[in-house]
């Protein structure tokens, strides 16, 4: 019964410490964010590099992943309203069968986004590589993000912390089932960011710089 009891309380303070390490990392992503996030384009300042951050795009199913769809349509908005003049799209290349930035390079051209425009990082494994990688590989210091909100913000947290001037534009995002599922991820995530951070975590590659056009 002791042993139990001994349990039972050791499993109520890690419950409560995961719980108060999720909050204050949820406010600190969210506060840094506020201010930087745009939903509109009216309004959007003028950055010379978008930053497009890659998913899969199809389900498990087969079907179509909303989460890509609408990040493709937001940059190519961007792109064709000036608001942005170059695009890097940065995401997992890690197997010789599945490549994010190629795969959206592609549906970008296919809506009449000239190649000349476009780079690609195929070391963006994760949010954090992605944001490193933007200043550490293609020398840029200021930026306008590209994903759905929750996603945005979490990625100027780390670029605030690598000294880049970012913004954000908002894809679409996705309710019901499949955007529960992705909230409860980010929440884990967000601690996770903030100890890459306070660790000084390293991408897991950098390699040569590539130069963006001025």
């Amino acid at each position: 019964m002791r042993k139990k009891k001994i349990y039972l309380v050791s499993l109520l303070i890690l419950l409560m410490i995961i719980s108060v390490a999720v909050y204050c990392c949820n406010k600190i992503i969210t506060d840094t964010a506020r201010g930087k996030l745009y939903a509109t384009i009216e309004n959007m300042p003028f950055n010379k590099v978008g930053l497009l951050l890659g998913t899969s795009k199809f389900v498990s199913e087969g079907a179509e992943n909303p989460y890509y769809v609408y990040r493709i349509k937001a940059a190519i908005k961007l792109l064709k309203t000036g608001k942005i003049k170059y695009i890097i799209i940065s995401g997992d290349n890690s197997r010789a069968d599945y490549n994010e930035p190629a795969m959206m390079r592609s549906d970008l051209q296919n809506a009449g986004i000239d190649s000349s425009v476009i780079f690609l990082d195929f070391a963006g494994f994760r949010t954090f590589d992605s944001v490193i990688r933007l200043k550490k590989i293609f020398g840029q210091h200021a930026v306008t993000i590209i994903s759905q909100q929750f996603h945005n913000e979490r990625a100027i947290y780390t670029a605030s912390k690598e000294g880049i001037s970012a913004i954000a534009f908002n894809a679409t995002g996705i309710h019901g089932r499949q955007g529960l599922k992705m909230q409860v991820r980010e929440k884990l995530a967000r601690v996770k960011a903030v100890l890459d951070v306070w660790f000084g975590k390293k991408p897991k590659f950098l390699g040569e710089r590539i130069i963006i056009p001025v």
